[in-house]
């Protein structure tokens, strides 16, 4: 064989004693004569003048440095695939020191290093090979000094992880520190609130105990106006022929919602009339109000309709003559018609019963048996409160048109006179939410939690009913724009746990910012369609005076509410 292949032999014992020496920076003495007696002459020459030949055009490719750096790769290798980790045996039996070999990342970097070492060619000289003992210091020494860097290299990687472990205590101590300032927030919040509940929570609950209708007088009430209102149904069946066929009677407004405060003194009643094949279309552009053509069929109530139009203000004329015959022949006598109001669909009658006179709210409606209309798209969004699933059922059900108009009833559209023309009305969908006001369905039940919804409305009403009191200029606002607001607050804050009883400080005060922010902005949806600004009619300053008496009443700890205690007439 040439002399160039036998230092290629697998198990050449020059080859592993060439390992050895890379594989462990202290040799045996052995091995360095073996070594020396044994290496061909034609191999020191052949490396001689490889060696003088890289001194003199070194290669473009591969440098003496990639040599050397491939040489320790394959020394590395071979000492990663020793079977064992303690100590070397030579030759001759004797043992020798032995570096145990590091982790990966030690191997890599040592690696690395060597590579990058400016010292690295000396190893491959003419001097070196021609003086075997100084290549072997030079080599040895090399080594350290690749250890010693790696080491260095290494500190400097735990010297750049030892900041990225204290920042990452110093951010375990900051998120530690931040939850504990979130806890103490959250007390510090419920600190207010019980500071609120505190003070104020005793006139809250005392006012609401005065509001509390006595369960006699409610008992005399509806037995008085369900007797009235039974005979009255009987009687435009039997004595009219334009409505003969009136349904059976809607129950709506806040007597039967359990929102009534105070006394049992006003029921709202709408007794609905059927119609079929409809033509409805907008009057005005808020959506609330439509005119309405009876298409053809045998309805009693194309009496009413005039140039293809049903009018509103002729129906509610004829509906007032029937009540005002019913109320004379009526054996109770006690009940007496109230004059007409402008723009108000209900025939009122008032009676006095147990020293209290009560009002009773006469509403003759259409019954329409159709889609909801289009202007109710954007509105009526209850599904994070009460689910989808319910408010698809309120979409299935029909919706009434009342005889009801705004400003005045003379203004015309596309030949249409105000007067004339129906308002839309969901209150029967406003009761079932009353019904149905929590997002659990045992709300309020016997076997459910509580909550202060119901409360915050009563006292809310309450408020305004006292401020229109003491100020006439708020004669323009009406419960509607209390009970609409808290609609709007319910789908807001749609869990029961935000509506606990034992927050009915907090829960009001938000309920009355909620109010204020509506006042200030003059702007309060309707709840069923976004389209009608419910505050368009109030001028702005009117507004501003209510909101800025809300909110005196409220930083003052409802000063009004301690009058009310001290003297409810």
């Amino acid at each position: 064989m040439s002399g160039r292949s036998r230092p290629r032999m697998a198990k050449s014992p020059d080859l592993r004693t060439k390992e050895m020496k890379h594989a462990c920076p202290v040799q045996c003495p052995e091995l360095k004569e073996e070594k020396q007696k044994k290496i061909p002459k034609t191999t020191k020459t052949q490396d001689l003048q490889k060696s003088k030949h890289a001194e003199e055009k070194p290669p473009v490719e591969e440098t003496a440095e990639g040599k050397g750096a491939k040489h320790l790769m394959r020394g590395s290798n071979e000492e990663r695939r020793m079977p064992t980790e303690g100590t070397k045996t030579c030759s001759n039996g004797s043992k020798s020191v032995r570096k145990p070999p590091g982790d990966y990342l030690d191997a890599q970097l040592e690696i690395k290093t060597t590579i990058t070492l400016p010292e690295t060619p000396k190893k491959f000289s003419q001097a070196s090979l021609e003086a075997p003992e100084p290549q072997e210091s030079s080599q040895t020494e090399s080594q350290t000094n690749s250890v010693k860097v790696a080491a260095k290299m290494r500190g400097k990687q735990l010297e750049k992880a030892g900041p990225r472990r204290a920042s990452a205590k110093k951010s375990k101590a900051a998120a530690e520190k931040f939850n504990n300032e979130e806890c103490a927030d959250k007390d510090a919040q419920k600190m207010p609130k019980a500071r609120a509940d505190s003070a104020d929570y005793s006139v809250l609950r005392d006012t609401l105990d005065k509001l509390k209708i006595k369960k006699k007088d409610q008992s005399e009430t509806s037995k008085v106006v369900n007797d009235f209102i039974k005979n009255l149904r009987k009687y435009l069946k039997a004595e009219t022929v334009c409505f003969k066929e009136v349904e059976e009677p809607l129950r709506t407004g806040s007597y039967y919602e359990n929102l009534k405060i105070s006394d049992p003194d006003e029921f709202d009643i709408m007794l609905p009339m059927p119609v079929e094949r409809v033509d409805i279309k907008p009057f005005g552009t808020d959506g609330a109000f439509y005119t309405v053509a009876l298409k053809r069929g045998g309805s009693p109530l194309l009496k009413f309709q005039q140039n293809e139009v049903l009018s509103a203000s002729e129906m509610l004329k004829e509906f007032r003559e029937a009540v005002k015959k019913f109320a004379k022949k009526f054996p109770d006598p006690e009940w007496k018609m109230e004059p007409k109001k402008r723009g108000c669909p209900a025939v009122t009658l008032t009676r006095e019963v147990a020293s209290a006179t009560i009002s009773l709210d006469v509403v003759l409606c259409l019954k329409v048996k159709s889609s909801w209309p289009s202007f109710t798209k954007d509105g009526f969004k209850i599904e994070p409160w009460l689910g989808t699933k319910v408010k698809q059922e309120y979409k299935w059900e029909p919706y009434y048109l009342v005889p009801k108009y705004e400003g005045s009833g003379n203004v015309e559209s596309n030949g249409v006179q105000a007067k004339d023309a129906w308002r839309v009305s969901f209150s029967h969908v406003e009761k079932d939410i009353m019904k149905k006001h929590g997002s659990e369905k045992t709300c309020c039940e016997k076997k459910g939690a509580s909550c202060c919804r119901k409360g915050c409305l009563k006292l809310l009403k309450h408020l305004l009913h006292l401020l229109k009191e003491s100020n006439s200029s708020f004669d323009k606002f009406c419960s509607y724009h209390a009970k609409t607001t808290f609609l709007h607050a319910c789908c807001s804050r749609t869990k029961d746990g935000e509506w606990e009883a034992s927050l009915l400080g907090r829960c009001f005060n938000l309920l009355l910012q909620d109010f204020e922010g509506h006042l200030r902005h003059r702007k309060l949806q309707n709840f069923f369609i976004p389209g009608q600004n419910l505050l368009s009619a109030s001028p702005m300053k009117v507004c501003s005076d209510l909101a800025d008496s809300i909110r005196k009443e409220r930083e003052n700890g409802f000063p009004i509410f301690v009058k009310y205690l001290d003297n409810p007439h």
